[in-house]
């Protein structure tokens, strides 16, 4: 069996991670977190026993073949890149790392020494994404044409971990919010970004920290020719916390219809040509599996959907738009 070590408890994706895991009944071989407060808190929330006194440490124990890293977002890439180099399978929250130049290393070493990568890209596992998977794929919509989708997300300044808000450490709203929306359409559509057409990000609800952009949207040409927008801004009003419908609306355009998604809501909504009433389709809540058995399937060699080709491109997707708001 594999045994798995986790690497950072910096945020809450990490200890749904550490939490399958234990559902699974893997070998959990070690853990390490340097931030005292936070390895209090998963001490307390998960019973987690620290065993290292260092990540090197960890990473050196022969006893640990897969690395789950949940720190800090800019602390990420060099992380992921050092568990390579030890000879680690990763698996990491997203974003698994802030530059385009660490995930060029990334691949490298994927590549170069046969370690797989695996990333917390849920969506794919919501109720509502297997009837949306099989009417795309049914070509019911015809070819897809033009998509939007909306991930706003609650900023909760104050109550999110502040090492969000320190230069450095996030790494831009469209890496950590849109790869989410970038691996389900290419998931669905087997299109990636051919070419950014626009992208912006700037500060709008955060004032108490002016340097960090809070809100983003962009504009790209995908590999099949379709159009994608999408705004990923921290723009949900904090009372309503994740519960609104835009939390992960999707739209498809295809050259027979339209289909509609909320992930927030659960509710799928399908119109074709030629017809006059608007399909209801049921979410379905037969899912099986996660991000975290994807990855285990693909280091036993049994690559899905979501393996490290996947994680990788996602990443690259998303890091590509975020590179072109940065230098806008």
């Amino acid at each position: 069996m594999q045994r798995i070590a986790f690497a950072g408890f910096r945020h809450p994706h990490i200890h749904m991670l550490y939490q399958q895991a234990k559902q699974l009944g893997l070998d959990i071989a070690g853990a390490f977190e340097g931030n005292s407060q936070a390895q209090e808190d998963a001490r307390k929330a998960l019973g987690v026993s620290f065993t290292h006194a260092s990540y090197a440490a960890l990473l050196a124990d022969p006893a640990v073949d897969l690395i789950a890293i949940g720190d800090t977002y800019g602390a990420r890439g060099a992380m992921a890149i050092a568990a390579l180099e030890a000879g680690k399978h990763v698996i990491s929250d997203k974003p698994l790392c802030t530059s385009l130049q660490e995930l060029e290393t990334i691949q490298t070493l994927s590549r170069s020494r046969k370690l797989k990568i695996g990333l917390m890209l849920d969506l794919r596992y919501s109720p509502a994404a297997g009837p949306v998977e099989r009417l795309i794929r049914s070509g019911q919509l015809g070819d897809i044409q033009a998509i939007f989708f909306s991930g706003q997300h609650p900023l909760m300044y104050g109550t999110r971990p502040g090492w969000y808000f320190e230069p450095g450490q996030h790494g831009g709203t469209l890496n950590d919010i849109a790869v989410h929306g970038l691996d389900l359409v290419a998931w669905l559509t087997g299109q990636h970004i051919e070419q950014v057409l626009a992208a912006r990000c700037w500060n709008a609800y955060a004032s108490a920290v002016p340097h960090f952009k809070d809100c983003g949207q962009f504009m790209v040409r995908l590999s099949g020719g379709a159009g994608l927008m999408g705004d990923v801004s921290y723009a949900a009003p904090d009372s309503f916390g994740y519960g609104l419908p835009q939390y992960w609306r999707f739209t498809f355009w295809g050259r027979s219809g339209v289909l509609e998604v909320s992930f927030g809501a659960q509710q799928i909504e399908l119109a074709l040509n030629g017809e006059t009433v608007l399909r209801q389709i049921p979410p379905d809540a037969s899912v099986t599996g996660n991000c975290l058995t994807a990855f285990l399937d693909d280091v036993a060699g049994h690559p899905g959907a979501l393996d490290t080709a996947a994680a990788l491109a996602a990443s690259r997707d998303a890091l590509t738009i975020q590179a072109f708001a940065d230098a806008t």
